[in-house]
């Protein structure tokens, strides 16, 4: 018995500042791409998802946005996320992961031998001392200059490898968490939005991590050890030093705020114009329609200049920090050597622990003096990779943040083909779901009931939930009360990574990625043969396209392809996983005209035999061609056969 079903009204609105993007100038940009994963495996290796399409978060169905993938590496059907080595191994801030800083750590800390030994045959050439211990001296200058630059090399290329193994893990982490989330997720992040994050903004981690804080290690240490060198001779150079040291990183904490908004202002800049880019490019066709050309061009050249204007304001505050660091660090070091060269000429006697500082003494604390501020001047030059780091760090973590996730999506990819090959039958009992964020559930008390090998078409207006049932029938998100029983298995998270093998989800917009129909039809499983890729080609009529095209490769988003050839692609996809027991379609034959409708609908109906088959569809020709047809409305519903 078919339950009255109620469709979801009244979402709330998303946050302003998150962006919008629409291929339809004239819609006003209110449209939200999602970052849908519609490769075979595209939520975890072993979903039979066809198709890009998932459900309108507004209504409950209607139109799904078009997909994307975020990375090439996301495309891999076979592999599941386990296989990618995302288990427990994170990177931790151990001894390891200090190593490098350490190491460039000690190789600063080695320019106090050398400046002593340097000042100590400096002052044994004024005194006409021994030339061995002379050439001695400038012996160990020599080893140490060499041992001081191998250490720091050392140190620099392993911080460096350090920060690449650590961006891999929030990468990989971000990847794992977007992939275990459910395509009915609202807070999705958009495609552009997510592969600018995890592609070039992400790369701003591997400055931070390499160059800032090896240099913000150094900047703590450093100038303390040598601060004390140099009491050890003079309290006065060493106040000098003392006084003009904390100006410098009071000044670069009150730049270093700034920097840091001006950086996540740019890259939150940067990301929506990508994701703005991106979704322009997939709609072209429909803006060249539209006329809406020159809007879409000044649209653009506003956000380029925009984007010009906050990367110049970073820009303009690093420079800043840098003249900032360089005016008290040569106060300091002229304050220094102004009281050495007076004290040593005796003009300023005191200072020196009541002694007078020799030759030696007074020359070793010059040596020291530009030293102590290094590490300070070689922290303000990568002080803007701290502001970019951190911002590009938020933003990966932000990507990490769990949502509603996909039912069984951390039971992993299994090789194990099913025992069974028999179509599977479905009972719906007293379901009730809602989407995040919505008051009013799209199902409540809903029942259904197919028969294995059964043809059912549900019909019914945009809204009343059509797409919404078929995606929890594909076990992407579980509901609120009720059962679904797949095959006599109720679905739950323990079993639905196992029910979702025999299942086939077709979306209203399937995805076809740039590469050849073969691997279109594939999706990169290896026990998918070319003699069963040809089979499939054929049965779904696109041999004459495969023989046309040959080895050419189809664009992104089916370039090159018609609407009609794109949804054969999705059928052949289906043909080719025999293990498929109940296929699940969404709107085949929607804007396609009557010729191709028609087709569409015989390869369906033959690829469908011997198979559970779920279509919703507005089409009554297709509706019609179906065992039963279940009627969803927002008033009490009724079968009717």
């Amino acid at each position: 018995m078919v339950r009255r079903c109620q469709a979801a009204r009244n979402r709330p609105p998303r946050n302003a500042s998150e962006p919008r993007f629409q291929s339809d100038e004239a819609s006003g940009d209110q449209g939200q791409d999602r970052l849908h994963r519609p490769q075979e495996a595209a939520l975890r290796g072993d979903v039979i998802v066809i198709g890009a399409g998932t459900i309108n978060m507004r209504s409950g169905s209607g139109t799904p946005p078009a997909a994307s993938c975020p990375s090439a590496s996301a495309r891999t059907g076979s592999t599941s996320l386990a296989d990618e080595g995302l288990s427990d191994d994170r990177p931790k801030r151990s001894a390891r992961t200090l190593l490098g800083p350490a190491l460039q750590v000690a190789a600063s800390l080695l320019w106090i031998p050398q400046a002593a030994l340097i000042s100590l045959s400096v002052g044994d050439i004024a005194a006409g001392g021994d030339i061995d211990a002379v050439l001695i001296n400038a012996g160990g200058v020599l080893a140490l200059g060499i041992v001081r630059a191998v250490v720091d090399a050392l140190g620099g290329r392993v911080a460096y490898r350090q920060a690449r193994a650590l961006l891999s893990h929030h990468r990989r982490d971000a990847l794992a968490t977007l992939a275990a989330r459910s395509p009915l997720d609202a807070g999705r992040p958009g495609s552009g939005l997510a592969a600018s994050t995890l592609g070039e903004q992400a790369e701003a981690i591997v400055p931070y991590l390499a160059r800032f804080q090896p240099a913000r290690l150094r900047a703590s240490i450093v100038p303390l050890a040598i601060l004390g060198c140099v009491f050890v001779w003079s309290w006065v150079a060493a106040l000098v030093l003392l006084i003009a040291a904390p100006l410098i990183p009071i000044f670069m904490a009150l730049i270093g705020w700034r920097a840091k908004a001006a950086s996540e202002a740019q890259l939150v800049e940067l990301g929506g114009m990508n994701a703005f880019l991106l979704d322009r490019l997939r709609g072209l066709a429909t803006i060249r329609s539209l006329d809406a050309v020159d809007l879409t061009a000044n649209r653009l050249r506003t956000d380029a200049e925009s984007l010009r204007t906050r990367t110049m304001a970073v820009l303009r505050i690093a420079f800043l920090s840098s003249a900032v660091l360089e005016l008290f660090a040569a106060l300091g070091v002229a304050m220094v050597a102004v009281y050495v060269g007076f004290h040593l000429l005796g003009q300023l006697p005191f200072g020196a622990w009541g002694s007078k500082l020799s030759l030696s003494e007074g020359l070793f604390i010059l040596l020291l003096a530009p030293a102590f501020f290094e590490p300070l001047r070689d922290l303000s030059a990568v002080w803007h990779d701290r502001a970019a780091g951190e911002a590009a760090l938020e933003a990966l973590q932000r990507l990490a943040q769990k949502g509603e996730r996909l039912p069984g999506a951390a039971d992993g990819a299994s090789a194990d083909k099913p025992s069974s090959l028999a179509p599977l039958s479905v009972r719906v009992e007293n379901l009730r779901f809602r989407h995040a964020g919505q008051r009013a559930p799209v199902f409540d008390g809903f029942g259904l009931t197919v028969a294995a090998g059964e043809h059912v078409a549900l019909l019914g207006p945009s809204g009343t939930g059509k797409s919404t049932l078929l995606a929890l029938l594909a076990g992407l998100s579980l509901p609120e009360s009720g059962r679904i029983v797949i095959a006599g298995e109720t679905l739950t998270d323990r079993n639905a990574s196992l029910l979702r093998r025999r299942i086939a989800w077709i979306g209203q917009t399937p995805h076809v990625f740039a590469g050849t129909l073969a691997g279109n039809v594939s999706l990169g499983r290896s026990d998918v043969g070319r003699a069963a890729i040809q089979s499939a080609l054929q049965s779904v009529g696109l041999e004459e396209v495969a023989a046309r095209r040959g080895a050419v490769p189809v664009g992104e988003n089916g370039v090159g392809l018609s609407g009609g050839e794109a949804s054969r692609l999705a059928l052949a996809r289906v043909a080719v996983a025999p293990q498929t027991g109940l296929v699940l379609v969404d709107e085949p034959t929607a804007h396609l005209d009557t010729r191709t409708a028609a087709a569409i609908a015989d390869a369906l109906i033959a690829l469908a035999r011997g198979r559970t088959l779920i279509v919703a569809t507005h089409d009554p020709v297709l509706a019609a061609r179906m065992d039963r047809i279940v009627r969803l409305a927002p008033s009490p519903l009724e079968d009717a056969a």
